[in-house]
């Protein structure tokens, strides 16, 4: 199931769209929103996906955060349906994960410190375990992806970073975190040399880590990765 909430640290309140109706409501009321798409904003706006047997009481569940690449930016949510998690949910996909797709303003990068924002909000609000906390993002959210992890390694669990890249003099701070890297080999947008630096790096530092290399694809190595089912399997294997 999909959700469409508004939230909005300057002010601290909360606006569920339901049935095209706007209500004013201090508590995150899940269960009353269900099977609704919700579009979410905190400082940038987000797209949320709850699994159907989620529940804001009981066992907590994993969450599974999407960056996107730089095509996606802007105002409009539905560009983030674009590629990824987000395009597959609005094709029917279901996924074990409480799913939260962030989009990027126009003509910015990913703001590490709002992203921390968004993740501590969503952490208080929604049934999370904070064990099982999972990152991925392709190109521009690729290296989202990196930097985030690289700045906050005790948030995640793992993290599979597409097409993307990032410092390799700095990339140890992510110390011992599971990595599964993606890219295209014929990608001239972002050489694959991008991640195979990072990836060499880490090997030095930490067994958890592996590099799958598309040999015929170019930059779109994103499709197949989020379409392998293996992939979401991974993830759930990892837990802090």
């Amino acid at each position: 199931m999909i959700k469409n909430n508004l939230l909005r640290f300057l002010f601290l309140t909360l606006i569920f769209i339901s049935n095209g109706m706007a209500q004013n409501n201090n508590d995150c009321n899940l269960e009353k929103v269900l099977n609704k798409e919700i579009i979410c904003s905190v400082e940038v706006p987000y797209l949320q996906y709850l699994p159907e047997n989620y529940s804001h009481e009981g066992e907590a569940f994993p969450l599974l955060i999407f960056l996107h690449g730089s095509g996606e930016r802007g105002t409009e949510l539905k560009k983030v349906k674009a590629h990824g998690p987000p395009k597959l949910i609005a094709e029917g996909k279901e996924f074990p994960f409480i799913v939260i797709s962030p989009q990027c303003p126009e003509n910015r990068w990913w703001d590490i410190k709002e992203l921390n924002l968004l993740l501590d909000n969503l952490i208080e609000t929604l049934n999370i375990d904070k064990r099982r906390i999972y990152l991925t993002g392709l190109s521009m959210g690729g290296y989202g992806t990196w930097a985030w992890a690289e700045s906050s390694p005790n948030r995640f669990a793992a993290i599979a970073p597409v097409c993307g890249g990032g410092n390799p003099l700095t990339i140890s701070k992510i110390g011992k975190m599971p990595v599964w890297a993606f890219h295209g080999a014929k990608d001239f947008v972002v050489p694959v040399a991008e991640s195979e630096r990072l990836i060499e790096k880490l090997k030095t530092l930490n067994s958890d880590v592996q590099l799958t290399i598309y040999p015929e694809a170019g930059h779109d190595s994103w499709t197949e990765t989020y379409n392998n089912e293996k992939l979401y399997e991974w993830f759930l294997t990892h837990s802090k």
